[in-house]
């Protein structure tokens, strides 16, 4: 766990210019007095169940436990309003936003899941929203643009650097710091300067609460391990928090783009090395990396300060999914179960059939679908 100045065994912090101190003092306080109040906790659960349509089933896929030879039980937040898990953070976040004064909404995104998400909240609660996007994800989740647009936020193409989600960032915070006194910025994953990661981990944290209920009255018993793709790492962190003091193995599927032997991947935890990004000490990608991966959503060079925490104590064990493998699990999936999922999804549905030797019961949390990267799959599979 973290302690009150937001660390993680030595992760995570505030690295941050003077300028953002104390608007992240401020977040601080509102989301440790607001937040976690029970009349917050009531009304964020109630919008959880009528707005965003929680609880999201688990459902045992027993054709592809018969592929892998493990039980596959996967957590349904595909079946979440919007297509992914990114709803639990954005309402969250966007419901402190609006109690603590904010008017305007800003976000970064990748896969254009957290951005269509924020969009979702800015107009239910009728607030300006604006998101940032790397111009080569523009380019390859055109679908996810247009939803934000519909729904009425300005999608800005950021055209710097390597067009990506880390450019992204970076734009947003930029952003940030000009606009503090009416501008919340709703960060999407367990990233960024504390509070962030305390936060996002709070809001998502109702996936595991959930899975470990409902595989209980399931099976009668928890599942041998609990996997997850991470990029950010919030997904993954929702997952394991319920779980981290049980006996249940964690495994965190990184981007492991075209390979090992590659310098092209996105896998800061299998592949990096200590270092300051976006506001955190965390586990980054050196500069000599191309930060790559077929899922725009794990394209980001740094992770989590909890996983990486996780990683430094042994409780998680990541692992780099190459491009073709996570293909391969979205091909699986799909014909097997009649579920597509999302490609970020697709890397740890790939890292469950490699252990899938080594446990009995595998619980997957199927983190998006993947009507977002149909595109993609077209060309890879020749559906056309």
């Amino acid at each position: 766990m973290s302690d009150e100045t937001g660390t993680f065994g030595g992760y995570g912090g505030r690295h941050v210019p003077d300028a953002l101190k104390a608007p992240l003092e401020q977040l601080t306080e509102a989301f440790e007095e607001i937040a976690l109040s029970d009349e917050f906790q009531t009304e964020f659960r109630d919008r959880l169940a009528e707005y965003a349509g929680r609880p999201t089933p688990l459902y045992h896929a027993k054709r592809l436990s018969v592929e892998y030879g493990a039980d596959i039980y996967l957590k349904r937040e595909d079946l979440l309003h919007g297509g992914a898990h990114k709803l639990n953070n954005t309402l969250g976040q966007g419901l402190l936003a609006k109690k603590a004064g904010k008017d305007r909404l800003i976000a970064e995104t990748g896969a254009g899941q957290h951005g269509t998400a924020t969009a979702m909240v800015g107009a239910m609660l009728d607030l300006d929203t604006e998101i940032y996007m790397g111009e080569k994800d523009v380019k390859r989740q055109r679908m996810n643009v247009f939803r934000m647009r519909l729904m009425g936020a300005e999608v800005n193409e950021v055209t710097r650097g390597g067009e990506g989600l880390a450019d992204a960032v970076d734009a947003a915070l930029e952003d940030f710091a000009k606009n503090v006194e009416d501008t919340h910025y709703l960060v999407g994953s367990v990233v960024g300067p504390d509070p962030f990661p305390r936060m996002v981990r709070a809001f998502q944290s109702v996936i595991g609460d959930e899975a470990r209920e409902q595989i209980r009255d399931r099976i009668g018993e928890l599942p041998d391990a609990a996997v997850a793709c991470v990029g950010g790492g919030s997904n993954a962190i929702g997952l394991f928090d319920a779980f981290r003091e049980d006996d249940v193995a964690f495994y965190g599927a990184e981007g492991g783009g075209e390979g090992a032997d590659s310098d092209r991947h996105a896998a800061p935890l299998a592949d990096g090395e200590d270092g300051v990004l976006h506001g955190m000490k965390t586990r980054v990608i050196d500069d000599d990396t191309d930060v790559h991966s077929v899922s725009a959503g794990l394209d980001y060079p740094g992770v989590g300060p909890e996983h990486a925490m996780f990683q430094a104590v042994g409780r998680c064990d990541y692992r780099g999914i190459t491009d073709e493998e996570a293909l391969d699990a979205f091909k699986e999936l799909s014909m097997l179960e009649g579920i597509i999922p999302a490609l970020e999804t697709s890397h740890g549905l790939a890292l469950a059939k490699q252990i899938a030797d080594d446990h009995d019961t595998i619980l997957v949390n199927l983190s998006g679908r993947g009507d977002k990267d149909m595109e993609t799959a077209a060309e890879q599979f020749d559906l056309t």
